[in-house]
């Protein structure tokens, strides 16, 4: 049986992802200390179970 890595980073954001948002809405780069403050809260804003849960549907259920 195959074995699964459970700790294994599936998707992740990264600061170039951050600023590139940043100059679309803010016609501005962030500062490191805002990038600071997105890397504690930006997760709270994800749905991360609809994301995965559309996933699957899209991609598994037959």
């Amino acid at each position: 049986m195959e074995s699964i890595n459970n700790n294994k980073i599936v998707y992740q954001l990264t600061v170039e992802d951050l600023q590139t948002v940043a100059k679309a809405t803010l016609e501005r780069t962030l500062t490191n200390n805002e990038i600071s403050l997105l890397e504690e809260i930006i997760g709270d804003y994800i749905d991360w179970f609809d994301v995965i849960h559309c996933a699957i549907i899209s991609k598994l259920h037959k």
